[in-house]
């Protein structure tokens, strides 16, 4: 069987506003981004989505919590989901921070991680997933750091393509792990890369 996994990113938060990359820190929601975290939940709530997985920094957290207030639908977090940790960067200007970020593609941040390491932590979670969620449709709420891991583990982009690609933002994008179908060499049963 396949999970079928919903990306989204969190919702747009006052540091997107302000132009400072965040990184590990909490970041809270701007009044857009609620308004954007309500009509993601009108997007997704009845598009069968069985659990919601979101990192547990507050932008992410606070967008799970506005989108699905009520809906009956579990909103479970892991800090997995997490954006790259920058380290003693955390919470310098965007512009600033992302300059030379296939920089530290391999080498991490001055006390932070890399971004091959924050790939891994998400693929960590991604093979956690069919231990409950075998079969389903769930939805992950995370960061640049995320999508780059499901771009990377499952469709097979690499890093240093990614490392160099604007995000390109849109609303949601799919992913179907452990397709049988789709596995290539070298893969695990759930259609991760393993190698990485």
């Amino acid at each position: 069987m396949a999970i079928v996994v919903v990306f989204e990113t969190h919702s747009w938060s006052e540091d997107n506003d302000r132009g400072v990359a965040t990184g590990w820190l909490p970041g809270w929601l701007s009044e857009r981004g609620r308004e954007l975290a309500a009509e993601l939940g009108r997007r997704r709530r009845d598009d069968g989505i069985a659990a919601v997985f979101s990192s547990d920094l507050r932008r992410a957290a606070q967008t799970a919590e506005i989108a699905f207030d009520g809906s009956g639908v579990p909103v479970l977090y892991d800090w997995r989901l997490r954006e790259c940790d920058y380290g003693d960067r955390n919470g310098m200007p965007s512009a600033e921070l992302h300059r030379h970020r296939e920089r530290h593609l391999d080498q991490p941040y001055p006390g932070g991680e890399s971004w091959r390491q924050a790939v891994t932590r998400v693929g960590g979670f991604l093979r956690d997933l069919p231990t409950r969620w075998d079969g389903q449709r769930v939805l992950l709420i995370g960061h640049v750091a995320t999508r780059w891991a499901l771009d990377h583990l499952v469709h097979g982009n690499t890093l240093e393509d990614l490392v160099g690609a604007d995000f390109a933002w849109r609303e949601g994008w799919e992913y179907r792990l452990g397709d049988p179908g789709g596995e290539r060499p070298g893969q695990d049963p759930i259609g991760l890369d393993a190698r990485q």
